[in-house]
């Protein structure tokens, strides 16, 4: 059984010169309110690949400065220099909410059939609002992934006692880490993932989905950030895992799996029957309901738009 509704995507123009890569790049965050390092235009670079030393010297000469602005080490569109502040005071609320991030990675990371625990949204890019959500993607064994993503929903349940909002809203198995209907929002989804355990398989997720390098060429590799995380599951549920996995899978454990997904489509077309980016099947569960994806598109087109406009 599968739900899946599919949107057109929309792609932003293609780049035709760095300058234009860089302004389409700086334009992208821009909707997120999120200035960038040099170091990010260079690694969120979109559709042009180019070395760093040429990002820094396109990013000093004589034209771009007409569209951009630059402040302390951020770049951002030129007008919107507040959003530094922004940035900054978001990083602050971050880093409260990595150290709890990491404890309920850790969790996760721990239940039977998890084989990858990632970072995902405004979090693994230290975005995050006050009040924000810690998102997650999750990747299982093949065949259990709806009984995984219950055990999961059950400890977001807990983080909720305990006043954290955990989302863990995209769940994939081992066998479908192909991620369908390519565009920009979901290659920087996938250049942003923060690994927590599972690195070999966030390799195969980034080496299957090498489409993704269309758009950003030159985001390779895992963020800077990943690789000072202690993410790990705990002893505990280290050692328990495979006996909790030898139980569920038996013949009641695939019952109860496909019992779980046919109760849980039914309820999520129930409740979001017009949703379009959300998607269900043995293989996968992507809980967007809300159409993010195509408000971020629509709004970074604005900008492109706006920003040609005044050129004119």
């Amino acid at each position: 059984m599968a739900y899946h509704q599919e949107i057109e995507p929309i792609q932003p123009p293609e780049p035709d010169s760095l300058n234009e890569a860089i302004l389409q790049t700086v334009a992208y965050a821009d909707v997120f309110d999120y200035p960038l390092t040099p170091d990010e235009v260079h690694r969120y670079l979109v559709g042009v690949q180019a070395s760093l030393p040429m990002v820094q010297q396109a990013l000093t000469n004589g034209q771009l400065p007409a569209k951009l602005a630059r402040h302390d080490d951020f770049v951002m569109l030129r007008g919107r220099e507040e959003i530094v502040a922004i940035r900054r005071e978001r990083a602050k609320i971050a880093e409260y909410l990595w150290a709890r991030a990491i404890r309920y990675g850790n969790i996760i990371a721990g239940l039977p059939f998890v084989r990858m625990v990632a970072i995902t949204g405004s979090l693994a890019v230290d975005n995050a609002e006050q009040e924000g959500d810690i998102d997650y993607m999750v990747i299982t064994a093949p065949d259990r992934l709806w009984l995984c993503r219950a055990l999961v929903i059950a400890l977001v349940r807990w983080a909720a006692r305990q006043g954290d909002t955990v989302c863990p809203n995209y769940f994939l198995s081992e066998r479908s880490l192909r991620i369908e209907n390519p565009n920009l929002f979901v290659a920087r989804e996938l250049a942003q993932l923060v690994p927590l355990s599972g690195f070999d398989i966030y390799r195969q997720i980034r080496d299957i989905n090498n489409w993704s390098r269309e758009f950003l060429p030159n985001a390779d590799g895992p963020p800077a950030k990943a690789s000072g995380l202690n993410g790990h599951a705990s002893k505990l549920l280290r050692r328990l895992q495979p006996a909790g996995e030898a139980i569920l899978r038996t013949g009641l454990g695939e019952k109860l799996d496909r019992w779980e997904m046919n109760r849980k489509v039914r309820k999520f077309k129930a409740q979001y029957p017009n949703q379009s980016e959300a998607a269900f099947s043995v293989d996968w569960c992507k809980g967007h309901f809300d159409g993010h994806a195509g408000r971020i598109m629509h709004a970074f087109n604005d900008r492109l738009q706006t920003i040609d406009e005044a050129a004119a």
